[in-house]
């Protein structure tokens, strides 16, 4: 009956389980290590000669790494000889046995008492302080489990007195039973329709895109110098004059490089996608997008292509190059 295991629940609230030591004594090395991995410069816990001019005599370990010292390391549940081999955790089988498989981290609290020296021996016991009532949550409807583990360093001889708490770990859990998931509706979700992403259009670049869209490929013109440049900028890059303007070109040109993307897909994208750098006849270099290509094997350096604009989302107009003379051979 729920009474039954409930009151057997309830009675496990306040019992202190037997104590897991840590494996070695606080030490230099491991400290270091672990300021390594957080990234942590404090010369407290590193250069001894720093640390022997404070009030502590000598380097210290991080608060934050108290935990770690009494840790079971690669394998789980290896603990040194003398660690109880009692379960702590029997109150989150007993519910889970209930029917609240699901379990959550809600709450973790790491406080402490004092720094920790070098060579100190550690160990922790843990106390199972509160099982909470049945409660409804957004998850589920389940029970709120916490448990303390205390720290403490072993006294060095007898006349030291009792061991010192240094700290201790507080860590609520939920064990809950998740609420029913409501049924799937069987008709297929509709699949969003993904567009080309569009270009970011500045006062330099309107131009060009315009250019697109009256099925002109528009290449920015120096009127000092009459060179052209490509992509277009506020600045002649020849001369650096500020007097620009634009030529419309032939869209004739030759390939001068190229790459098939094969992967990631991105979608609208189809694949595999071929990108070409196209040599304008007129000087300069476009990217952009192959068409006509049947087999990526034929791509060759120095096929001759031309511009050909293609509309995408019925709002993005774009030059894309359709290779015309399949056959060329490379360039030597």
């Amino acid at each position: 009956m729920a009474s039954e295991w409930l009151s057997e629940l309830k009675a496990m609230v306040g019992r202190e389980y037997g104590r897991v030591y840590a494996w070695d004594k606080v030490n230099a090395p491991m400290v270091r290590q672990w300021c390594e991995v957080m990234g942590i410069d404090n010369p407290l816990y590193t250069d001894e000669e720093y640390a022997k001019q404070t009030e502590f005599d000598g380097i210290v370990a991080p608060p934050a790494m108290l935990q770690a010292w009494c840790l079971e390391g690669l394998h789980q549940n290896n603990y040194p000889q003398g660690s109880t081999d009692e379960n702590p955790y029997g109150a989150l089988k007993l519910i889970e046995e209930q029917g609240y498989p699901a379990v959550v981290a809600v709450n973790s609290e790491l406080s402490f008492d004092r720094y920790i020296t070098m060579g100190e021996k550690l160990y922790y016991v843990t106390k199972l302080t509160e099982v909470g009532d049945e409660k409804t949550t957004a998850l589920g409807t389940g029970f709120f489990v916490t448990l303390v583990m205390t720290f403490f360093s072993e006294k060095t001889s007898e006349a030291t007195g009792d061991d010192e708490k240094v700290g201790e770990l507080l860590f609520r859990v939920f064990k809950f039973k998740p609420h029913q998931q409501p049924e799937k509706n069987s008709a297929p979700a509709e699949v969003p329709v993904i567009k080309r992403p569009k270009p970011g259009i500045s006062d330099d670049t309107r131009f060009f895109w315009e250019g697109c869209e009256a099925k002109e490929l528009r290449i920015q013109h120096c009127k000092t110098c009459d060179e052209l440049q490509h992509p277009p900028a506020p600045v002649c890059m020849h001369c650096q004059s500020f007097e620009l303007d634009y030529q419309v070109v032939s869209g004739s040109g030759e390939l001068y490089s190229f790459v098939v993307m094969h992967y990631p897909e991105v979608p609208p994208f189809d694949y595999p996608n071929p990108i070409g750098l196209i040599q304008l006849d007129e000087g300069v270099r476009v990217p952009a997008g192959l068409v006509g290509v049947d087999n990526k094997n034929d791509l060759k350096i120095g096929q001759r292509v031309q511009v050909e604009f293609q509309t995408f989302d019925e709002e993005l107009t774009l030059p894309m190059f359709r290779i015309i003379d399949s056959n060329a051979q490379a360039r030597s």
